[in-house]
């Protein structure tokens, strides 16, 4: 009697256990439930009324909307890779889109229903394909704009910044604003590529990598002279802090807490700027003055689907929402970021109708998309590690980009290998 109660439980087991094989994508409530993994609070109401009103179209299908803070985001990412445990649906950041797909972590969405590439910048479009294939559908796109403090502007009585705006223009207005006695700065210069020197390197028509990724352009004259003028603000002008100043107070504090009448700042910091009581009341923003050419770095997020999901038909549903019309325009009305679907924009524009953001967007017709290549994360780590000694007065730019134009070609030399 034993014996058969026993068999009896073991045969239960195998059918309980074969069923949860078998129906692993299904939950209790009999709906396939995905995960779509984020990392910015901010941005995370808006992912989840994407999320929500997905699922009214879409009832046997539940989305998990997974905040990881960007500080633990690519660790847990690149865990969950390894182990074949990634979120169905995720952010992808173009800084690390060639390492995903290379290595075949990502599922080719070229053909995925609903996703036209033709609603999207197509930069950005190039930016997440691979051999020929997109792994990645463009969520959202930033630019570069000039905040300034209208209080220490009206202080002064100097007209606001506009499209006239030049590089001496910059420099005459900052030092008329830089006050020592009082600790604020006319302009803040810190050593930061996307936010400063990059947009000073291709208004003065240099570059940091050449067409096909196989030089970087630091050893270039314009290149050296751009980024000459982004040192000089601080070490010549004295109108920004030095790197060594930066190291205890960040550009956002001293923005933040009226110590600097101008900086550069990326359209992702419009909701901390309107949650900051002080940014909110005395700044506003305005189109970076002019070098040679108008230019501005842009680049923007990416949603991607893992190569090996256990719920291919959900998250292939899912992402193709996300490249609608519809998702875009819940992102901006809801204040998320500029969504990348073309003509989706002005929602966020009215969002931010307390500032003139409607510069982000207008710079998409001037922008350059951000330098790229496979080892981009090393180079990338390297060019702070050798122009600090030029940032702070240790070195000569020359001598400092000469060395590292050779350590990035070297580095570029080795992919594709």
């Amino acid at each position: 009697m034993r014996r058969k109660t026993w068999c009896a439980a073991l045969a239960a087991l195998a059918i309980l256990l074969l069923c949860v094989t078998g129906c692993g994508s299904q939950a209790e409530d009999g709906r396939t439930h995905i995960t779509y993994a984020i990392w910015d609070k901010n941005q995370q109401p808006a992912m989840e009324a994407i999320a929500a009103r997905f699922e009214e179209q879409h009832p046997d299908i539940k989305v998990d909307v997974q905040l990881i803070p960007w500080n633990q985001y690519w660790t847990k990412l690149e865990a969950s890779a390894m182990s074949d445990t990634m979120p169905d649906v995720f952010w992808m950041h173009t800084q690390s889109f060639l390492r995903y797909a290379s290595n075949g972590m990502l599922m080719d969405v070229t053909w995925l229903a609903g996703y036209d590439p033709a609603m999207f910048p197509a930069d950005l479009v190039a930016f997440y394909t691979y051999e020929g294939k997109r792994y990645a559908i463009p969520k959202d796109y930033d630019t570069i704009g000039l905040w300034y403090n209208k209080t220490l502007f009206d202080a002064k009585g100097i007209p606001y910044p506009d499209e006239t705006w030049d590089w001496d223009k910059l420099v005459k207005v900052a030092q008329e604003l830089t006050d020592t006695e009082h600790g604020v700065y006319g302009f803040l210069a810190p050593l930061d590529q996307q936010s400063l020197y990059y947009d000073f390197v291709y208004q003065n028509g240099g570059e940091i990598l050449n067409a096909d990724k196989t030089r970087c352009g630091y050893r270039d004259a314009a290149t050296q002279e751009a980024i000459q003028f982004a040192i000089d603000l601080s070490q010549r002008y004295h109108v920004s802090p030095t790197i060594q100043q930066f190291a205890d107070m960040s550009r956002e504090q001293y923005f933040q807490s009226g110590k600097a009448a101008m900086g550069f700042f990326g359209s992702w910091m419009l909701g901390d700027f309107a949650k900051n009581e002080y940014v909110a009341q005395n700044c506003d923003v305005a189109m970076l003055p002019k070098g040679k050419q108008r230019a501005t770095i842009y680049g923007g997020l990416g949603n991607a689907v893992a190569a090996k999901t256990k719920h291919k038909e959900a998250a292939l549903a899912f992402a193709s929402y996300l490249a609608s019309k519809e998702a875009n325009e819940i992102q901006g009305r809801m204040n998320a970021c500029i969504p990348a679907y073309r003509g989706t924009e002005q929602g966020w524009v009215q969002a931010n109708a307390q500032f003139h953001v409607k510069v982000y967007p207008e710079a998409l017709a001037y922008a350059v998309i951000f330098p790229n290549s496979e080892t981009r994360e090393k180079w990338m780590l390297t060019e702070t590690d050798v122009l600090k000694n030029a940032w702070s007065g240790e070195r000569s730019v020359k001598d400092a980009c000469d060395e590292l134009a050779t350590k990035i070609d070297a580095m570029l030399e080795t992919e594709g290998k």
